[in-house]
């Protein structure tokens, strides 16, 4: 498996509307066993994005992907940036679909 975690910063008051497109590009991606998209409680303006695939090359075709290009596309000019994404490599737990 193959996991990323990802820390967003919105422009001032762009959150929820980055939430909305994040959510709304992402209904069908082949490969993905999680996607979480997140508030952070401390900062208005901070998105978190926790992921969960079968692995690697699923994550990188999803990212060619029409509705996953056009979540990008339309969430860029509200976004001041990427402050951190870490790969990580998930083993299972709640909520985690596993593989075969």
């Amino acid at each position: 498996m193959y996991g990323l975690i990802a820390k967003l910063r919105t422009r001032p008051d762009q959150r929820d509307a980055v939430l909305a497109i994040l959510l709304k590009g992402t209904g069908s991606m082949p490969g993905c066993l999680t996607y979480i998209v997140a508030k952070d409680p401390s900062d208005p303006d901070v998105v978190w994005i926790t992921e969960a695939w079968e692995d690697k090359a699923s994550h990188e075709a999803a990212l060619a992907l029409p509705a996953v290009r056009a979540a990008i596309t339309e969430a860029k000019p509200l976004l001041a940036g990427f402050e951190t994404s870490i790969p990580i490599e998930p083993v299972g737990g709640v909520g985690l679909r596993q593989t075969a």
